[in-house]
């Protein structure tokens, strides 16, 4: 997993609230496990006007021009405005591996749905819940600026505009620390591969029957 340390990043406002995890990623692109790859198909019902399904050929999809995502003033953001009740919907993880592998870093929003919340900080995202007033400031921004970029310092948890505004944010110890060193679940268990080998070793040792072929 990619470590989260600083991030200043340009800002994509998506102005809609309870936006579910199936219009971030439809279930037609649910068929693989592998982490990359979901990105061309992010929020795929409202940024295309024909109807995906998978193997086709993004590149040559018509685009809906209307969407925020197309707009030629958002290309490459990495800093993801939302309102209430982001992520909503079915427990799917393919919905944070596809924001992730589309270029989004973080996620901005009043409030979150609690499985795709936790599902952010086992994929490298870092959801930021913030007051809907704050929200609702950084959105007038962004649209009257173009080119509208937050800073964001994971370390110090604040979150930093282009006029020296700041604004903390909470995150346990543990998910700070996980983030900061770009550790997952599978990388917090290699960090004890030693003391695995070792029980390992010893099991085999001390009961060789339950490894006989």
């Amino acid at each position: 997993m990619q470590a989260f340390t600083t991030l200043n990043g340009l800002v994509c406002p998506l102005d809609r609230a309870n936006v579910d995890t199936d219009a971030i990623i439809p279930k037609q692109f649910l068929k693989s496990i592998k982490r990359a790859g979901f990105g061309p198909n992010l929020f795929d019902e409202w940024r295309y006007l024909d109807h995906g399904e998978p193997g086709m050929d993004n590149s040559g999809r018509p685009l809906n021009p209307e969407f925020v995502l197309n707009f030629p003033r958002y290309a490459g953001a990495q800093v993801l405005l939302a309102r209430e009740n982001f992520g909503c919907g079915s427990s799917r993880e393919h919905a944070p591996w596809a924001l992730e592998d589309y270029g989004f870093r973080v996620v901005i929003a009043p409030s979150f749905a609690d499985i795709f919340f936790n599902n952010c900080y086992k994929n490298g995202v870092l959801p930021i819940v913030l007051p809907a007033e704050v929200v609702d400031g950084l959105f007038q921004a962004t649209q009257a600026n173009e080119g509208y970029r937050l800073t964001v310092d994971l370390a110090t948890q604040t979150l930093r505009t282009p006029g020296g505004d700041s604004h903390g944010f909470e995150i346990t110890d543990h998910r700070k620390h996980c983030l900061l060193n770009g550790l997952d679940e599978i990388g917090l268990t290699l960090k004890h591969a030693d003391r695995i080998s070792a029980f390992e070793a010893a099991r085999r040792t001390q009961q060789p029957w339950l490894f006989s072929e």
